[in-house]
């Protein structure tokens, strides 16, 4: 995959916040070099977030977003924060921009507290530096910017390139989604059933990623429907290193797949990737313990059009019902929705994350464990309920 279809979870997610009529916009156009966000001298022009993806050296694909003012006012304006709020959740690296002519208001302050504590690194770039008489001189932490006359957006750039290597020195994800399992001339099978919720004439993102990095190791990935696995085995004459399936289909693979050959699920391997397989792991546990009239949260990070076999809000919750026996109270949320308060769930089942970056994955699976919320995730929660969770995830384990 390209650097210009790189996916978006996949990206440096660079966030632009501040005051109302601070900037923010000018800078993101200036950054971009394109119109990407409304200008004007009205304050308040930008009401919802507004992305950019593009290449952005030394980082490489990178996602722009400017936000609306958190200074904003009244019942739209509180909203329009609260969604502003929502960005940081995923954001990457931050920049504060502030009007330079003006002191750095309380709303601002809040930023950088909200920053600091969820560990986001940032940058405080003060605009409109032509109307100062004296320009101070820029540090790491601060630069002055025009973007009327153009001066110091290079600079900008640089630093926010800078700000990159912050982010490989933080807690960020350096594991393979698959290839660390892979060596040069494996053959790795891959079950793929044709989902009809999968974008027609194209493979879900997680199968896209698994093919690309088995052949970047020079392994051979051998792609098959689930009614073609038996005879795919069958032929091939050498044991393969590893089967992958649509967790949607596990019962019925695992039924085909030889024990001795390891067997796991796209979905699996993301909660690896995405840095909750642990906590995915454990939760599993609570299913069994389930009683009627238990609240069930069940999350997807992507916002697809829900079929009548949907695999959230219909498959899992028919495999919940019948292994707990239970009436459990389900709800359902997608996208980048996901509520602050947990208290009443009993579970969360969480997909594997392929849609949202890993920074959101770790803020969902926080605010589960600060309050107390045991989460599973779709693979190791049907693997848990078809009896099969040890098997499923031991190549995985084993490697660790």
């Amino acid at each position: 995959m390209g650097l210009n279809q790189t996916q978006s979870a996949e990206r440096v997610h660079i966030g632009f916040f501040g005051d109302r009529n601070a900037g923010k916009s000018s800078i993101v156009n200036a950054i971009t070099g394109q119109s990407t966000a409304v200008v004007s001298e009205l304050a308040g022009t930008t009401t919802d977030p507004v992305k950019k993806t593009m290449e952005l050296l030394p980082i490489g694909p990178v996602v722009i977003i400017d936000t609306p003012g958190f200074d904003d006012e009244g019942i739209l304006g509180e909203k329009r924060v609260m969604t502003t709020k929502s960005i940081l959740n995923m954001t990457d690296i931050a920049v504060l921009v502030i009007d330079s002519s003006k002191d750095i208001s309380n709303s601002g302050r809040e930023l950088i507290t909200i920053f600091e504590e969820n560990n986001i690194p940032y940058i405080t770039v003060y605009n409109k530096s032509d109307l100062l008489d004296t320009v101070p001189a820029n540090d790491e932490e601060k630069i002055y910017v025009s973007t009327l006359t153009g001066d110091g957006i290079h600079e900008l750039k640089e630093m926010i390139g800078k700000m990159y290597s912050v982010i490989q020195d933080n807690d960020m994800h350096k594991l393979k989604y698959v290839a660390d399992f892979v060596h040069e001339g494996d053959y790795i099978i891959l079950v793929v059933p044709i989902d009809s919720a999968a974008p027609k004439g194209r493979l879900i993102l997680p199968q896209q990623q698994a093919i690309r990095e088995i052949l970047d190791v020079g392994g051979r990935a051998i792609v098959v429907k689930e009614n073609a696995l038996k005879e795919a085995l069958d032929s091939l004459g050498v044991r393969p290193k590893l089967v992958i399936t649509d967790s949607q289909v596990f019962e019925e693979v695992n039924k085909v797949v030889p024990k001795e050959i390891p067997l796991t699920s796209f979905s699996i391997l993301m909660a690896r990737y995405k840095g909750f397989l642990d906590m995915a792991y454990e939760g599993a546990d609570v299913i069994g313990r389930l009683t009627d009239g238990d609240r069930v949260l069940i999350c997807e990070g992507c916002t697809h059009h829900r079929q009548c076999d949907d695999i959230g809000t219909v498959k899992l919750r028919k495999w919940l019902n019948e292994y707990t026996g239970c009436e459990l109270d389900y709800e359902f949320t997608s996208g980048h929705g996901f509520p602050e308060d947990l208290s009443g769930y009993k579970l969360i089942i969480h997909c594997g994350g392929c849609m949202i970056n890993e920074r959101e994955v770790r803020y969902r699976m926080k605010c589960a464990a600060n309050q107390g919320i045991p989460v599973s995730n779709y693979g190791i929660a049907i693997a848990y309920m078809k009896g099969i969770l040890d098997r499923s995830t031991e190549i995985i384990y084993n490697l660790i």
